[in-house]
């Protein structure tokens, strides 16, 4: 498995990890998820089916279920974005794929929420550079012959307290 989708601006890779099933792949964006926080920047890049939707339900719903709460959790492909409640912490979910550049999407309010909230994007190329400095780019790929199996690789500034707490827990995995 390579990483299909580069991320931009080219970042070190800080840690990688394999998952062999959608089981591991969701027990990985929990401990993620457990670690971030509102002001957090996740970039999701890959190639369509890669896990990016799978791993961002996950999360979401992971971090609900710490406030007891459960909610539906959809891909925003259609809607471009879906907010969700875990306690005080609000979560932006973005699907930028239909979307042709950063204007469009700065215009869905994206600038407000990388302060204000834990923001989830999938197709950050969409951005076209625009992403918030300190942003964490997770990166998934897949491997057609099989089909549970993803690979992850987090790539970001080494120099941030959230590239420690994202690297620790893809070491942990």
């Amino acid at each position: 498995m390579s990483d299909t989708a580069a991320c931009s601006p080219e970042l070190p890779c800080l840690a990688r990890w394999v998952s062999t099933s959608p089981e591991a792949t969701a027990a990985m964006a929990a401990r993620i998820g457990a670690e971030l926080r509102a002001g957090d920047v996740i970039l999701l890049a890959g190639d369509l089916g890669s896990g990016k939707t799978h791993f961002a339900r996950a999360l979401i719903q992971s971090r609900q279920a710490e406030h007891g709460t459960a909610e539906d959790v959809p891909s925003p492909s259609f809607t471009l974005v879906q907010t969700y409640h875990a306690g005080d912490l609000e979560i932006w979910h973005c699907d930028l794929y239909r979307l042709t550049g950063a204007d469009d999407a700065l215009e869905l309010g994206l600038e407000e929420a990388f302060s204000d909230a834990l923001c989830l994007i999938e197709w950050p190329d969409r951005l076209a550079g625009c992403w918030p400095e300190g942003a964490a780019w997770l990166v998934f790929s897949h491997d057609p012959e099989t089909p549970d199996r993803r690979g992850v690789s987090l790539h970001m500034a080494d120099d941030t307290g959230l590239a420690a707490r994202l690297a620790r827990c893809l070491e942990a995995g």
